[in-house]
């Protein structure tokens, strides 16, 4: 269901249609491939690149003409003037999705969604109860397929198909990153959601088998964060250790680790002069070592799924770059889990490369504050369901 953004390559294979193809030559694409825009999706001129596209799709390189292209770095140069956000695990309440019974393309979503998880998730959504929708198995679905209906929502909006049409880049926190994923059509809404089901699930296993615990601390820079870390971790186990696993702006860092390493850094916290440490809604260590034994079974259900080269950049999390290598994505996805989130260095690129209009799509208003921290200037538009 994903929306689509940009000029996109068409071909005869649902497989290699959407692509971007760069060109190390002068030439322009435009006289060598074959376009059509993604409203009207009117076909321009048709050369017979296609075949050689279709006989390459499965491989780690597009090919143009002679020429093999690194199919990582198609997005080396990408702009960023306009920019979708998806929020992560932590951003769920009591309420959402509840306009999205109004928009039909929205509401196809939850009832694609009851098909795929079994049970009906606007019901958790709209009434709870909150400690249900709060569990990891339960919220990233349910951010996921709202924030995908907050698309729908704007979409069926009177100018809302011209915003989309105007995205460049995207990129979500943490979980959201798989809606960003759907959004630029790596794969498929349904894709998408089985993966974001099995994530969960394999994540609360590992929660319930380590007891973690995640607190943002707020007041500090990462410097000062990091030595509080280390103070906390000095007569600590390896299994109880804490560590920065988000960094979101200056000011808000996230640590994750062991119940007994959060508990030390709220101890210490107000030693190093934080302002405070608020404990999040979240069940486990999320972006640590901690959370390793959830990644094999996500390395499985990722190498099992299609996935497209991203028609629009999708900025990753772990090193805060987009990718374009479907095999390159996915592993770092299967990272993800156990990597700390770059979020602020994603921001400041953003803002660096000229963001001027931006869009948090779903629940909550959580990367519209982090934004704002980074620069107080920035505009955001909040859409949800």
């Amino acid at each position: 269901m994903a929306a689509v953004c940009g000029t996109r390559i068409s071909c005869a294979t649902t497989e290699i249609a959407g692509t971007y193809v760069n060109s190390l030559q002068s030439k322009s694409l435009h006289s060598r491939c074959s376009f059509f825009s993604a409203r009207g999706q009117q076909k321009l001129q048709f050369p017979d690149l296609c075949k050689s596209l279709h006989a390459t799709r499965t491989r780690m390189s597009v090919a143009v003409g002679r020429e093999a292209l690194s199919s990582d770095t198609l997005f080396a140069d990408y702009k960023a003037s306009c920019a979708f956000f998806f929020p992560g695990q932590g951003a769920q309440a009591i309420g959402m999705g509840k306009e999205a019974a109004k928009v039909p393309a929205a509401l196809e979503l939850f009832n694609k969604a009851y098909d795929i998880l079994g049970y009906d998730l606007m019901d958790v959504c709209v009434n709870g109860p909150k400690e249900k929708l709060d569990s990891t198995v339960i919220s990233q679905p349910a951010i996921y397929v709202s924030s995908l209906a907050a698309v729908e929502a704007l979409r069926a909006d009177n100018k809302g198909q011209d915003i989309i049409d105007s995205v460049d880049v995207t990129c979500g926190l943490s979980l959201g990153e798989y809606t960003a994923l759907a959004f630029a059509g790596v794969f498929s809404f349904e894709d998408g959601l089985k993966l974001v089901k099995l994530r969960g699930e394999a994540m609360q296993a590992a929660a319930d088998a380590t007891q973690g615990s995640m607190a943002s601390v707020i007041g500090l820079d990462s410097e000062k964060v990091q030595a509080l870390c280390d103070a906390a971790n000095e007569d600590l186990a390896e299994g109880e250790r804490v560590q920065i696993a988000n960094y979101l702006c200056n000011g808000n860092y996230v640590v994750s680790g062991g119940i007994k390493g959060v508990e030390a850094v709220e101890a210490k916290a107000k030693s190093f002069k934080a302002r405070m440490v608020v404990r999040l809604a979240v069940a486990g260590a999320f972006h640590t070592r901690l959370m390793a034994s959830a990644v094999p079974k996500l390395e499985e259900a990722l190498s099992a799924t299609t996935f497209n080269i991203p028609k629009i950049p999708v900025i990753s999390n772990v090193d805060a770059k987009p990718h374009s290598d479907p095999s390159v994505i996915k592993a770092i996805l299967s990272q993800q889990v156990t990597s700390p989130v770059q979020w602020e260095a994603t921001l400041k690129t953003l803002l660096g490369k000229g963001l001027q209009n931006s869009y948090e799509l779903g629940p909550g208003k959580v990367i519209a504050g982090l934004l704002k921290r980074t620069d107080k200037t920035a505009t955001i538009e909040n859409i949800s369901v």
